[in-house]
């Protein structure tokens, strides 16, 4: 039951991706001029790309970013910036100035929130103490320098960033705080779990409520900047497991809660960019990335209901050049002000692409449009060495083996006598080190500390993987402490990972004893190195022995639970049934005794006494 409940565990983790499936990898492209793509990977850094330049422009690693995973990234509104000495700016600069992003905020699971600076290239400040449970989302105010955040404790935080405080908190609803938006003049704040609520923000007082979503709401967008009071406010959300776009109408003098307008996807909506709406003669231009990694593109005049949902204008799609094309996703997307032109992001989190599309790039007047592009040399890793299969031959020798970066000297055991200066030193033979990984082993009664360290154990792991030696291999996957095997599996090369893997992959194919602790090596594997496994293109190739048999574990799991469940149910009834048994044989004997004393009480004295 032990491998089977590990197999099932496992299978969660591939499918989800290594993470909660309501926790999804934010990418945002910097406002206004979208010179800057945001992201975080799986690794937990934040990384700041330049869409220029297409490189690296800034990394940061938030501190204990293992234990607090960045939910959502916010730019927040372009501001100049004062730090670093001032120069005169040319003309060509002077009308920049106003367009430069600088503050970014990033929501946690641990509740707290990082404010990161692009222009300092460092942290900010961080905000605490305003949440219990983790942020969902985190939404900038466009003039006063307030911060909105929302969390799974059902509340809405107003944070001051010059003090790095909190302002105001209230509560917003039953359920959690999956969405939060503000209008464009800041008087509104939307707020969604699955009832979306339009908050007055002078008052803190609900101003209207919508409802129409059966799931969590994971985007909330202004549509229009006309005033509530005119008809002409819209905004629109999209859902978890929810294909629409619904749009709503806020009306002065109707409580109709139902969405006016309804735009078709083709998955879950992940990432949308619009731009607003200023008239009813203007249309709102909305680009939609999906789960799937597909984009739509819709334009629509918002002037009343329409009964029909609408479908996209046209549908992007990005895949590679092999024989048999494999789709390529799309991470994000960026409307631009030339309405001629989009901003893409495509890829791996790890080292997105950026790619800016003019007119000639997509035909938007056919509904689908398929861009082949070659993105191999740029998502795969730079490893430093290949891994190869030696040829041994049985008078070879293996002398110091090493890992690159790890030369760990072999600690002596307890109660060996110190070197002298100047004695020769003999390395230990692969043997020695075999006989020196056997934790349970005792000499004299007494039980000694292991004289190797991690990296020794990294070293003839790659060693037996290399050699394909089964004696190396079995005596190194015979551990049983898990923070041995997170230090063993963290200290491999990359190249090792894959044949660790399909390693793994055939020894848990074999005796039950076996599987569980292979789970437990393959467990670390997924910890530690998720994000090189995502990036490799064939990946599904790979591992796809691996996630079948794990598939046909968990299908005979569940067997095996009701199976268990019915055996426990007949032996609790057998037990019931035996001591009923024993507790009636018992009180029947117990009576008879009473019933043979009381007689004999109940004798008169004389009778007793003989007479």
């Amino acid at each position: 039951f032990l491998a089977f409940n590990a197999d099932a565990c496992i299978a969660s983790i591939m499918a989800d991706g290594g993470c909660n499936s309501s926790l999804r990898l934010p990418c945002v492209f910097s406002p206004k001029s979208r010179q800057y793509l945001a992201s975080f990977a799986q690794d937990g850094r934040l990384r700041i790309w330049n869409t220029d330049s297409k490189i690296l422009h800034q990394e940061y690693v938030p501190s204990a970013h293992l234990s607090a995973t960045c939910t959502c990234i916010v730019w927040g509104p372009c501001r100049i910036a004062k730090e670093g000495p001032r120069r005169k700016k040319r003309k060509s600069e002077a009308g920049h100035v106003e367009d430069l992003a600088d503050l970014l905020a990033l929501g946690t699971v641990a509740g707290s929130i990082i404010i990161y600076s692009a222009v300092k290239g460092a942290l900010h400040c961080t905000l605490d103490g305003g949440h219990n449970g983790g942020v969902n989302c985190v939404e900038w105010h466009p003039e006063d320098g307030l911060l909105y955040s929302g969390s799974d404790d059902s509340y809405i935080v107003e944070w001051d960033l010059q003090t790095s405080k909190t302002r105001c908190k209230w509560k917003a609803d039953r359920a959690s705080v999956t969405s939060l938006c503000v209008s464009p003049d800041g008087k509104l704040l939307l707020s969604a779990g699955q009832t979306i609520k339009m908050w007055d923000l002078k008052t803190k007082e609900v101003y209207r409520k919508f409802t129409g979503h059966s799931t969590a709401v994971t985007n909330l967008r202004f549509a229009t900047t006309r005033p509530p009071d005119s008809n002409g406010l819209y905004f629109l959300s999209g859902a978890a497991h929810d294909r629409l776009i619904s749009v709503w109408q806020v009306q002065k003098d109707s409580n109709d809660k139902n969405s006016v307008v309804s735009f078709t996807l083709t998955d879950d909506p992940q990432h949308i960019d619009l731009f607003t709406s200023n008239s009813k003669e203007e249309a709102v231009r909305l680009a939609v990335v999906c789960k799937d990694g597909q984009l739509h593109l819709f334009e629509h005049f918002l002037n009343g209901p329409c009964k029909k949902p609408l479908s996209p204008s046209c549908t992007v799609q990005m895949s590679g050049l092999e024989d048999i094309p494999v789709p390529v996703p799309l991470l994000a997307a960026a409307l631009t002000a030339d309405t001629r032109s989009l901003l893409l992001a495509y890829g791996s989190y790890l080292q997105p692409v950026m790619e800016r599309l003019v007119s000639g790039d997509v035909n938007t007047a056919e509904r689908h449009v398929c861009l082949t592009r070659n993105v191999h040399t740029t998502l795969t890793i730079a490893m430093e060495t290949t891994v190869k299969t030696p040829v041994v031959n049985a008078k070879s020798k293996v002398i110091v083996p090493g890992l690159p970066g790890h030369q760990a000297p072999v600690k002596a055991a307890l109660g060996s006598e110190k070197r002298k200066k100047g004695t020769d030193t003999k390395e230990m033979s692969i043997e020695e080190r075999l006989g020196e990984i056997d934790l349970s082993l005792k000499k004299g009664g007494v039980k000694e500390t292991p004289s190797l360290q991690t990296d020794n154990f990294a070293v003839l792991l790659v060693q037996g993987l290399e050699s394909k030696d089964a004696n190396i291999l079995n005596n190194v996957f015979q551990t049983r402490k898990d923070n041995l095997i997170k230090k063993t599996v963290s200290r491999l090369p990359i190249p090792a990972v894959l044949p660790l893997v399909e390693e793994l992959t055939k020894r848990m194919q074999g005796h039950p004893y076996t599987a569980v602790l292979m789970v437990r090596w393959l467990k670390a594997v997924l910890m530690q190195h998720t994000s090189y496994l995502s990036s490799l293109p064939d990946l599904v190739s790979q591992l796809g022995v691996l996630y079948h048999m794990i598939e046909s574990r968990v299908k005979m799991f569940h067997k095996l639970t009701k199976l268990h469940g019915k055996l426990y149910l007949l032996m609790t009834q057998v037990r019931l049934g035996t001591s009923c048994f024993h507790c009636t044989v018992n009180s029947s004997a117990t009576t008879k005794y009473s019933t043979r004393e009381t007689r004999s009480r109940e004798k008169p004295n004389w009778v007793n006494s003989g007479l």
